[in-house]
């Protein structure tokens, strides 16, 4: 189960100006939104943006080919960023009038994108943290979280609204929607540093004690004793740098432990739940319904 984005209602018959890629453009001071629907079989149809872009499935499955690397799949519930003049080879392979393809594409000003850096460079940076922020392209597939889901759908509400004041809603919602992919990439590259046993900074000393007891009690005052920090300068230190908290992080790798134990048919959710850490099953069943849309026992059954 993915984090879904509202569809929004699709083009009526009679307006639609072709079958592949009919497409409504909804403009904005920093931001285009456009509104991409495909209604019939197609291969290899070639889209490109000269600005940044931001895009969402909302129905059916695409085959993305991007960047000279393998194709995949890109399906509901999913984000790709693309940076400008990157042209995007895209396969419909199971649209029709029946079951058509949406997405969403949301082209970024580039001076936007580059305030919203500067932004971060001047109020995100902690101690030895210190970093240049920026948005790459080397992590460009994302699976959504529900905050990302959630400003994705204020984003789609906004600039198609009539609202005189959409443009202060939309500024609002896309510096976020930025700031948190920008985190999400540099907790994913802080992760592939711990994975590979680096443990020369503090947000990789904090990560790798996470992971290694991620099966047992994890009490914030032990991580902010292990980072030199205060429990209250610990809690914004993490959030600055990652855009959760350290509970959200802790829950969010159990319930990726948790997806992999109930693939196993005799593991019960109670027993999960205690390999997980969690102390209580009622707890790991609450989390687990956030962050998957779904209970661990609907899920379990989905996939044995």
């Amino acid at each position: 189960m993915k984090n879904l984005l509202q569809q929004p209602t699709l083009t009526r018959p009679q307006e639609l100006q072709t079958l592949i890629e009919n497409r409504r453009i909804f403009n904005l001071k920093n931001c285009e939104l456009n509104i991409f629907e495909s209604y019939q079989h197609a291969l290899h149809v070639p889209l490109t943006f000269s600005d940044m872009v931001i895009t969402s499935m909302i129905r059916g499955k695409k085959v993305m080919h991007l960047f000279d690397k393998p194709s995949f799949d890109y399906l509901p519930g999913e984000t790709v960023i693309v940076p400008p003049n990157e042209t995007m080879i895209i396969d419909f392979p199971e649209a029709s009038a029946d079951n058509p393809t949406q997405c969403i594409a949301l082209a970024v000003d580039d001076r936007y994108i580059r305030d919203t850096v500067n932004y971060l460079d001047n109020y995100y940076n902690t101690g030895e943290e210190q970093h240049h922020w920026n948005l790459t392209f080397n992590q460009y597939h994302f699976e959504n979280d529900h905050e990302v889901t959630d400003l994705i759908n204020k984003l789609i509400r906004v600039c198609s609204s009539t609202d005189k004041a959409k443009n202060i809603y939309a500024d609002l919602h896309l510096k976020e929607l930025l700031i948190r992919l920008i985190q999400t990439q540099h907790l994913q590259q802080v992760v592939l540093d711990s994975n590979a046993d680096n443990n020369h900074n503090r947000l990789n000393y904090v990560l790798n004690y996470i992971h290694e007891h991620l099966t047992e009690k994890i009490a914030v005052d032990a991580l902010s004793r292990k980072a030199y920090l205060s429990r209250n300068m610990f809690f914004k230190w993490f959030k600055e740098q990652f855009g959760i908290t350290p509970l959200e992080y802790i829950n969010r790798e159990r319930v990726k432990l948790a997806k992999q134990l109930l693939s196993n048919p005799h593991h019960n959710i109670g027993t999960v739940s205690k390999l997980c850490g969690f102390s209580d099953v009622n707890y790991f069943v609450r989390i687990f319904k956030k962050t998957e849309g779904t209970t661990p026992k609907a899920y379990q059954s989905c996939i044995i």
